[in-house]
């Protein structure tokens, strides 16, 4: 008897995420987090001892990554994220030594998928070093918006994507057949006068709510007054400030090769990545 392929949850509207990205580049985008991201990723590139004849730059909005690691790569393409998750990325196999993401795989709806196409796409040996959104990011404004919900709407919609853990994401490497997986995380946490300020940056970030099941009416405006009240109250410091937290969650992995060391037990993708990478390569 035939069984059905596994189809991947669309959790995600990836042609709104496009049309938002653009149209905060347009008017001016927040970058801080990926100029953050593009220099600890040159900076971890850097411990790996070998060349890259090619690479690839899978999914980043803006040229930070790229512009960053131009010097240590022969040749740089940039490949899109496909809006349909049926659609392959436009990488041959076996046709790259270096794939890299900054901030992009938090919105693939089938992310195992995506890194086995990667995996695939990457010559024996060849490295995939990526920077995701993921863990506690956002908890704040998850928290004071499903309270101001509960309290006015009788019920909480959906507005902050649910994003991976550490151990999903080391699990997931292993997954699509990647050696020496690594995950670790980076929490950033960001100071803001009040939480409409938080959703400007957002919005300047082309991060605001693309998931495929949000509410589409407009949010009352005492929702809203409430949110940021709530949001004040819980997390704010003493100098009235509230915080945001970020957490970005690197992960890398080796396509397999027989100069390798032995792969890591599953489950126990939790060393430091700067130590996994560290010394890589061939003389």
């Amino acid at each position: 008897m035939a069984t059905t392929p596994t189809v991947a949850p669309v959790l995600f509207d990836r042609a709104l995420l496009r049309a938002r990205q653009g149209r905060a580049e347009k008017r001016g985008a927040a970058t801080f987090l990926l100029d953050r991201v593009a220099e600890d990723m040159a900076e971890r590139l850097h411990a790996v001892l070998r060349e890259f004849s090619s690479a690839a730059d899978i999914g980043t909005s803006g040229d930070q990554v790229q512009n960053a690691l131009t010097r240590r790569v022969g040749q740089f393409v940039r490949v899109d994220l496909p809006d349909r998750e049926t659609e392959p990325l436009a990488l041959a196999p076996e046709s790259i030594d270096l794939a890299v993401s900054g901030l992009a795989l938090q919105f693939v709806n089938d992310l195992p998928g995506a890194l086995a196409q990667i995996r695939r796409a990457l010559k024996p040996d060849g490295l995939l070093l990526a920077a995701m959104i993921g863990g506690d990011t956002l908890t704040e404004l998850r928290q004071s918006f499903a309270a101001a919900e509960a309290e006015l709407e009788g019920g909480v919609s959906p507005r902050v994507a649910p994003f991976a853990d550490l151990r999903d994401v080391g699990a997931l490497l292993q997954r699509a057949g990647f050696a020496l997986p690594v995950t670790d995380v980076d929490r950033i946490v960001v100071r803001y006068d009040n939480a409409f300020a938080l959703m400007q940056d957002l919005r300047r970030m082309g991060a605001t709510n693309v998931l495929m099941e949000r509410r589409r009416a407009p949010t009352r405006r005492a929702t809203m007054l409430r949110m940021a009240q709530v949001y004040g109250e819980r997390f704010a410091d003493l100098d009235g400030r509230i915080r945001a937290t970020f957490d970005v969650i690197w992960l890398s992995g080796w396509a397999p090769h027989e100069s390798q060391q032995q792969p890591l037990q599953p489950g126990s993708a939790k060393a430091s990545l700067a130590e996994a990478v560290k010394g890589r390569g061939r003389s």
